[in-house]
């Protein structure tokens, strides 16, 4: 198979799909890799790099997408790569379809067949290819919202951990997955007063015999949200159901309970947000203000550590990148029922029943797709 790796184009994406030691193993098991020129540079991944693996550097994106069998991405493609997509050809990339009605619509008229890391699943229930990302978003998120908490960003002006006889910040975070313990883990380790808040009692359980009093755990409905969220000076969106939007939690009445220039962060914002109020953001312009709240909602947040999340993503994405390329994508959904959760578009048709259930589209099971 012709793999073919162009670069990101999203605001400040440096991400890169294969790294060269991807392609290495890709070439190893018997297929080609055309990489796009320059595309790994700016975190330190040369056109050498990935001659020296195996792989041949192209010059433009539009060659890419010509000759490639699968194109092997980071971000959802944008307008302009999407018109370059072609009849069965494979995509192997992040998608976030549900809150996207644009771009669902495109990979649906280009014929594509799309597999989405964020909904291939793991056997124990898991998602695999998107818990690498989050972990970073986790972690960064802390980062960010620290930094927004500063005066000069719009912040109260208070930091994260206090210090002696002054109190230290209250955070809460609304979800206890992949996310949202990360989150927690880098707010206590800063000193910050850490509360969860999770509907799962099992889940708050877990969080309670690793970290004791610590943290504080607390079962997630209207009254608790309303009464955490309203005395935070830092909110975490941690909230995820697998491939669909995410649900509101937060509301504008919320935000009036708010401290001025208390700070949230919607980690959820790729899946349509947590907060009523948020809308995407870039890294150029990550922050905006509403009700006095400042709202970081930057889409690709793991592209502002670039490096790590490339090396962490191609640590999960690899065997699933070889099995694609050695048995043919087909092959490859029958015989994993795991990877084949991945398969959201295929031939002008929506395969993800919760992507078509929040977009109003019709939806064509998976077993069917690959039996047509």
């Amino acid at each position: 198979m012709l793999i073919g790796v162009p670069a990101e184009i999203k605001t400040l994406e440096s991400r890169i799909g294969m790294t060269p030691a991807a392609v290495r193993e890709a070439v190893a098991n018997g297929h080609e890799v055309i990489v796009q020129k320059d595309g790994g540079l700016k975190i330190g991944l040369s056109n050498d790099d990935y001659v020296k693996a195996g792989a041949t550097i192209v010059d433009t994106p539009e060659e890419i997408f010509k000759r490639a069998d699968m194109i092997v991405k980071v971000k959802e493609p944008q307008p302009n790569e999407c018109v370059m997509l072609r009849e069965g050809q494979l995509l192997f990339t992040y998608l976030h379809l549900a809150p996207d009605p644009q771009q669902t619509e495109a990979l649906l008229k280009s014929g594509c067949v799309a597999i989405a890391y964020e909904t291939v699943t793991s056997p124990r229930g898991g998602l695999p290819l998107l818990a690498p990302m989050s972990e970073v978003a986790g972690r960064m998120s802390i980062q960010a919202g620290a930094h927004c908490l500063e005066m000069r960003q719009g912040g109260e002006g208070i930091l994260l951990g206090g210090v002696p006889g002054v109190p230290a910040a209250e955070v809460v975070v609304l979800g206890g997955g992949v996310v949202g313990i990360n989150a927690a883990r880098m707010a206590m380790g800063l000193g910050a007063n850490v509360t969860v808040l999770d509907n799962s009692i099992a889940r708050l359980g877990e969080l309670d015999g690793l970290y004791g009093p610590q943290l504080k755990t607390i079962y997630s409905n209207t009254d608790t949200v309303d009464e955490y969220v309203s005395k935070a000076d830092l909110v975490i969106g941690a909230v995820l159901i697998p491939g669909a939007a995410a649900p509101k939690l937060v509301n504008t009445d919320h935000l009036k309970k708010m401290k001025n220039g208390a700070v949230v962060v919607d980690v959820a914002i790729d899946q349509g947000g947590c907060f009523e109020t948020s809308k995407a953001t870039t890294h150029l312009e990550p922050t905006f203000e509403v009700e006095s709240v400042v709202h970081y909602c930057v889409a690709n947040m793991p592209g502002g550590v670039a490096r790590t999340s490339t090396f962490a993503l191609n640590n999960a994405t690899m065997p699933f990148t070889i099995a694609l390329a050695n048995k043919g994508y087909r092959q490859a959904l029958k015989d994993d029922p795991y990877l084949r959760e991945g398969l959201n578009v295929h031939h002008g048709k929506l395969t993800n029943e919760a992507v078509a259930r929040d977009l109003n589209l019709a939806y064509q099971p998976v077993a069917d797709a690959l039996a047509a």
